[in-house]
């Protein structure tokens, strides 16, 4: 009898095991499916981009380019090219990020730990300015920035004293416009994260009588910087990657205020074709910033996403 029970059990124990096992395998094998369906793109434009026009069309995307196919001019050239898009698109990407992340966070303060008449109104008019899509905006953006507050004329002594071309006020107009249009989303961030925080440290220090200032200062703003971290890198990566308002406000590559989304949109273009390789080196050299952002914050992102 004991005999046959331990044998019962071994069975059902290598049962088990079995299943245990095989859903182990085909969890492997989704995610292994995941995750070179989704790196196959980057292969691809990786591939392409050291290859020769010849080899573009000759190969397979996937396929190395072999010797007598393999060159690092694209790079080079795109390099050349989207240098000065670079620089602009850093110029207004990262004082918006930062702007936009801190006045979403000054907001969601306001509208979380303070007490005031007409607060649910004016998150609900926050909550609305996230749901307008960019193109409802683009028609009055632009008669905005073009004819009531045209930066480019209304500063002319800067440009004046330090040299620079006034187009460089049509990208003032975008950065502005990005930080208007991320305060609302950058809110509604920081004020789940506000909504989930402690009460006592507040407390504590509003009986202590610390001003509001100084409770943000001291005590809120060290405790956000995981939500810092997330919100930083959504709205860096946004805003870098926008082509739209860029379109409507600097309207040509041939501008020079204009963000390398702007000029990589006609990269490669000619009357011959498109050189893809081009194409693929100038995408991936412009994906590297947002890239780093990741590198740099990803343990402060892994936190904030996790509270």
């Amino acid at each position: 009898m004991t005999t046959e029970t331990t044998t019962a059990a071994d069975e059902t124990e290598q049962t088990l095991f079995d299943q245990i096992s095989f859903y182990r395998v085909a969890l492997y094998a989704v995610l292994i499916g995941m995750i070179g369906f989704f790196l196959a793109p980057i292969e691809a434009g990786l591939v392409t981009s050291f290859k020769t026009i010849d080899a573009v069309t000759r190969t397979a995307s996937y396929a190395p380019p072999g010797p007598e196919g393999f060159t690092l001019q694209k790079w080079q050239t795109a390099f050349d090219t989207l240098l000065r898009g670079l620089i602009n698109s850093f110029i207004f990407a990262a004082p918006a990020t930062i702007i936009s992340a801190l006045l979403g966070s000054m907001a969601a303060y306001g509208l979380t730990q303070i007490d005031w008449r007409g607060q649910i109104p004016i998150l609900a008019l926050f909550i609305a300015g996230i749901f307008i899509p960019y193109q409802a905006v683009l028609v009055p953006l632009s008669k905005i920035w073009s004819t009531y507050i045209p930066l480019s004329d209304l500063l002319w002594p800067l440009w004046a004293i330090t040299g620079v071309s006034s187009s460089y006020g049509d990208l003032m107009a975008l950065s502005f416009s990005h930080i208007a249009y991320g305060i609302p989303i950058c809110m509604l961030l920081f004020r789940s994260y506000y909504k989930s925080m402690s009460d006592d440290i507040v407390e504590a220090a509003r009986l202590d009588g610390a001003s509001v200032r100084k409770i943000y200062q001291r005590i809120v703003l060290p405790l956000s910087k995981p939500m810092f971290a997330v919100v930083l890198i959504y709205q860096f990566t946004q805003i870098w990657n926008d082509l739209l308002f860029a379109l409507i406000l600097l309207t040509t590559s041939s501008n020079p205020a204009a963000p390398v989304t702007l000029i990589l949109a006609g990269l490669g273009e000619a009357q011959q074709g498109t050189d893809f390789a081009l194409r693929m080196a100038g995408a991936l050299l412009t994906a590297l910033p947002t890239l780093i952002i990741y590198i740099l914050f990803g343990e402060e992102f892994a936190k904030g996403v996790a509270t």
